[in-house]
């Protein structure tokens, strides 16, 4: 399922995934939880921050705390 949303979000217009790819500066930790959480939380800023945006079939979320250096809500998968 994660894969199916790294393709997804990965083939949206406006949304770099180069970040995930060998080299790119989201590419450590190299597996599919933190790529897709990576990419997820890209698609979801670029298509708008509601709800339905992070869903990605029940595999994404909302959180208020944020984990990075950055101001803005991330999309976690679990």
């Amino acid at each position: 399922m994660l894969e199916s949303n790294i393709n997804f979000a990965c083939n949206q217009i406006g949304v770099d995934c180069s970040i995930i790819q060998e080299g790119g500066e989201c590419y450590y930790p190299n597996n599919d939880i933190n790529h897709a959480s990576v990419v997820m939380n890209l698609y979801y800023q670029k298509a708008g921050p509601v709800p339905f945006n992070c869903d990605f079939i029940n595999t994404g979320l909302i959180v208020l705390t944020d984990p990075s250096t950055y101001n803005f809500s991330w999309i976690i998968t679990y």
